[in-house]
Order: structure tokens, then sequence, then C-alpha cells
């Protein structure tokens, strides 16, 4: 049987090892983290270079079809989910705060803070998100089907180029509808907690009506519009990225689709919280 040292020894044997294994472990979490940042900012140089060339060079233009293709599907096709949540949110919010405001004497302060907390934050986040699942997860299984299947190299064969083809179309319509779909989403969000907060919480309309107009300045709105542009951008590049990386069958394609969604999701937070600090420090709320 082994002594008392023995096994003490074994204890201390042990801790170096486990510590250099979570020590490791980080450095290859970061590895991973720098070296998927450094993958979507090489697609991105990819796809502003082409987009300069299709500005400034006659033969390569926009394919108008493709592009109205991707618009509708990532754009038109969202609306209607996206309007669906946003007008949750709205009704959430508006039921939420009004009980705390009560309290206070201040229940006509719902309508402030439903349109603060909608255009500043929760319109192009809650639009990112919802566009994330229903077409950023889309994008990334059609490339990724296409890669597996071959269909990529075949373009390259061809001179075709992937980038200006397949992802510079793909990366524009989700930057394009986010700004459009965040508009809506506002709008959407806003009137449905002035439903709430007129109907339910009894405030007059015209009070209503003027605490979110008093509240809200161009500021609010502009810096909500900037947000989108950046989530929908990111949300392509990351989408076409792990599409374009797809390998190992419908496994692959599987796996890619759920690391879409996932490093999607906590790109966009990580990126909104960046932007509300950056605000923050600028005085622009």
């Amino acid at each position: 049987m082994p002594s008392d040292s023995d096994a003490h020894n074994m204890s201390t044997a042990v801790r170096p090892s486990l510590f250099a294994a979570l020590v490791n472990r980080y450095w290859e979490i970061w590895a991973e983290v720098l070296g998927l940042i450094g993958s979507w900012a090489h697609l991105l140089f990819d796809v502003l270079v082409w987009v300069v060339r299709a500005l400034i060079q006659r033969r390569a233009r926009f394919g108008a079809q493709a592009l109205a293709v991707q618009f509708v599907r990532v754009g038109t096709r969202s609306i209607g989910i996206v309007l669906l949540v946003s007008g949750c949110i709205g009704v959430i919010l508006a039921l939420q705060t009004a009980p705390s405001l009560e309290q206070l004497g201040q229940t006509d302060k719902v309508a402030n803070l439903v349109g603060v907390a909608v255009f500043r934050e929760l319109g192009p986040l809650i639009a990112a998100i919802v566009l994330t699942g229903f077409a950023g997860a889309s994008i990334a299984a059609e490339l990724g089907t296409m890669t597996v299947g071959e269909e990529i190299e075949a373009l390259e064969a061809m001179a075709l180029n992937p980038i200006r083809f397949l992802v510079m179309p793909r990366v524009i319509a989700t930057a394009v509808s986010l700004l459009v779909l965040t508009v809506f989403a506002d709008i959407c969000s806003v009137f449905f907690g002035g439903v709430v907060g007129v109907l339910f919480l009894e405030i007059p309309y015209e009070v209503y009506k003027a605490n979110t107009l008093m509240q809200l300045c161009p500021m609010d709105f502009n810096t909500g519009l900037v947000k989108a542009v950046v989530f929908g951008t990111m949300l392509g590049l990351i989408a076409c990225t792990n599409g374009l990386r797809a390998t190992g069958g419908a496994a692959g394609v599987g796996r890619a689709t759920t690391n879409t969604v996932v490093q999607t999701t906590v790109a966009i937070v990580i990126a909104d919280l960046m932007f509300s600090a950056l605000f923050f420090r600028l005085g622009w709320n």
C-alpha cells in the first residue's frame, strides 16, 4: 500500500498539471476567439474590396438579381416575426415598468422609458437576434451545403469569385435589411407600448404622445440605426464565414449553423455593450 508521503507526492504532482491544463485551455480559447475575429475581418476586407470595385468598375457591377433575392429572403420574409417580437417587447416593457412608477406617482413616465429603451437598445438588438435565428442560420446552412458539396470549388474552377457572387450580396442584404427592420421594430414596440399605456394603464393619449416626443431626440434614433448597420454586417460576415468553413458532410453543416447562431448572438451583445459604453463616454445618451 502507498505510504502517506507517496500520496502527498502524487497530489502535488497533480496540482501543477491541472493548473497547466487550465492555463493552456485559457490560451486556446483566446486563440480561437482571435482567430474568429481575424477571419471575420479578412472576409470584411474582401467584401469591401468587391464593393469598391463594383462601384468604380463597370464589369464588376452588383448582381441586381442576386441582391433582390437576398433582400426578399433576409428582409421581407423577416418582417412578420420581427414585428411580432417587437410588439411583445413593447407590451412587456409597459407592464413591467408601470407598477414601480405607480408607487412614485409617475405612471405617465412609462412612455419615456419605453421610448428610450426601444430606440436606443432593444429595437436594433431584438431585430438582430431575431434575424440571426431566421436568416443567419439559413445563410450558414446554404453556404455550408455548397461548400460540402464542392460547389464553391466548382465556382472557383470557372473563375467565379465566391466572395463576389455569394458573400457580398448576403452581407449587403443583412446590413440593409436589419437597418429597415430596426425602424419597423422601433415603431411597433412604441405603438404597442402606447396601446397598453392608454387602454390598460389609463394614461391619456395626448400625455403619452407628448412624453414620448419630449423624451426622444434624433440622436436616440440615429445611434440605433448605427447599431443596426453594424449588427447586420456582423451577422452576414459570421454566417458566411461559418458556411464557407463547413466540413464533414451534413454534420458539418449542422455545426456551422449552430456556431453561427451562438457566435452572432454573443458578438452582437458584446458589440452593443461597447457601443453603449462609447456613446455614454461621448455623451450621446
